[in-house]
């Protein structure tokens, strides 16, 4: 029986991909490179923001460290002034999380998007509800696929992790939620393809919020 959800959040609870590249593209433009579509940051997401950084910057150049951070700065930046102009909480989620909360099913979030950005994102678009855990990338703590933050989370909920679902839109995640010893599901819906999320370890994959409402019954 599931008895707890862990979600993942950009392309999962949320569309953030339109700020994330307009970000992205800000920070491109100061440090005089050319902007990439917003198609193209589908496969720039989702290992954390230093790696989105590396992967927006043209191919073969080099960051050192130095100038790594500087990029990031500078992204976090422009990030920070745009976060929730287009972002958006997908279709049938907001509906999704009200009915596992009526049902008992504990929630929480993890993410690889940085822990300052993924706690005023979850207070933002979803305030009421009772969320058991949030975790964004945290000093200390190894990003996904590590099952570290999904283990944080499951604990937290007191739920063991078997009894959870791991929810994302890649295959990071579900490489995450199989080291957790979770139950992995793979929305259709958000950045990546179902061909990933099956190499990735997906259990089931879904095309509607709904439909993990569906599986957990069964």
């Amino acid at each position: 029986m599931i008895k707890a959800v862990i979600f993942d959040l950009d392309g999962t609870l949320l569309d953030t991909l339109d700020d994330l590249a307009d970000a992205a593209n800000a920070m491109l433009a100061a440090r005089g490179h050319p902007p990439h579509p917003v198609s193209a940051y589908r496969r720039f997401v989702g290992d954390g923001m230093a790696t989105l950084v590396q992967r927006a910057h043209p191919p073969g150049t080099h960051l050192d460290e130095q100038e790594l951070g500087t990029a990031l700065r500078s992204y976090q930046e422009a990030y920070a002034q745009r976060w929730d102009h287009k972002t958006r909480p997908y279709p049938g989620i907001e509906g999704l999380l009200g009915a596992l909360v009526e049902q008992g099913i504990g929630i929480a979030v993890v993410s690889n998007k940085g822990h300052a950005y993924t706690r005023p994102c979850i207070d933002h678009f979803f305030p009421d509800l009772p969320w058991g855990a949030v975790y964004g990338q945290r000093d200390g703590i190894p990003r996904k696929p590590h099952p570290a933050g999904a283990l944080d989370a499951a604990c937290d909920l007191g739920v063991a992790p078997e009894a959870c679902a791991f929810v994302g839109d890649s295959g990071v995640d579900m490489q995450t939620g199989t080291a957790a010893g979770m139950v992995t599901v793979g929305v259709l819906w958000g950045f990546r393809e179902a061909e990933e999320l099956q190499a990735g370890g997906a259990r089931h994959l879904i095309a509607q919020p709904a439909e993990l409402l569906d599986l957990i019954s069964r």
